[in-house]
C-alpha cells in the first residue's frame, strides 16, 4: 500500500526534568518518506522526547501537529495513524506471538489475518509462534513486538532503541522493514545510539545533548 500525503511537526518544544532542561525550542518537520534519527547519550532525553511525540507525556511548552492539527485535539486521527514501541515490548506473556498479534489487530481489523501470517514469517517467528511469550528469548520478544509494525497500517512508526537484544541479522531486518516502510511513503522516528543503514527515505537528524 501507498500512504496518503501527511505531515508531522514539532514547534518550540521545551521540556524540563527537575532542574534540568532536556530540550528547549526544539522543532522539526517530517513528511512522507522522511525519518527522524534521534541521537544523544544516556540521559539526554531521547525516550522522553519520543513519549512526548506519542502523546504519553507533556512538554512544558510547544505544539505537536499531525496534518497541521494539534495531536491533543485530534487524538483519534493521530493515534490511528501512529504506532509506538518503547523499551518494553508490550506483549502479554501468557499469549504466544500469533495470539498477541491477533489480540492487537483482528478485533478491529478483519483483514489483518493475512498480514499477521506475513509478519510472523518475515520476523522469523515460525518456530516459536505457539510458544508463550514469557518463554521467548529477549531477541524473540523484540521480534514479536516488531511484527506489530508489519501488521499495522500506520503511517508513522516511532521506535525507541529498536535494535535492543537483536543479533546482527535482526538489526539488518529492522533496517530493511523501515526502509520498505519509507519507500511506500511512510514516516519513522527512531532513537538509536549508532548509525543505521536505511536505504530509502530522507534522514532528519535530531541530536540531544
Amino acid at each position: 500500500m501507498k500512504f496518503t500525503e501527511s505531515s508531522f511537526k514539532g514547534r518550540n518544544l521545551t521540556l524540563w526534568r527537575g532542574d534540568r532542561c532536556l530540550f528547549q525550542n526544539l522543532g522539526f518537520t517530517l513528511g512522507n518518506s522522511e525519518w527522524m534519527h534521534v541521537m544523544g547519550g544516556n540521559g539526554s532525553g531521547k525516550t522522553t522526547l519520543l513519549r512526548v511525540l506519542c502523546g504519553l507525556s507533556m512538554a512544558e511548552s510547544g505544539d505537536i501537529l499531525w496534518n497541521d492539527r494539534r495531536i491533543d485535539r485530534s487524538r483519534f486521527d493521530y493515534h490511528s495513524s501512529m504506532i509506538y514501541m518503547g523499551h518494553l515490548e508490550g506483549l502479554k506473556g501468557d499469549m504466544n506471538p500469533e495470539e498477541n498479534l491477533r489480540f492487537h489487530y483482528q478485533l478491529r481489523d478483519k483483514q489483518a489475518g493475512e498480514r499477521i501470517e506475513m509478519a510472523i514469517e518475515r520476523m522469523g517467528l515460525q518456530r516459536c509462534r505457539t510458544l508463550s511469550c514469557r518463554y521467548l528469548s529477549a531477541g524473540q520478544r523484540r521480534r514479536a513486538a516488531l511484527a506489530r509494525f508489519l501488521v499495522s497500517q500506520a503511517t508513522l512508526w516511532i521506535l525507541d532503541e529498536p535494535f535492543a537484544n537483536l543479533d546482527v541479522k535482526g538489526r539488518e531486518l529492522v533496517e530493511e522493514i523501515v526502509s520498505e516502510h519509507l519507500e511506500k511513503g511512510g514516516m519513522a522516528i527512531l532513537a538509536a545510539h549508532h548509525d543505521m543503514q536505511i536505504s530509502s527515505g530522507t534522514e532528519v537528524p535530531v541530536e540531544l545533548s
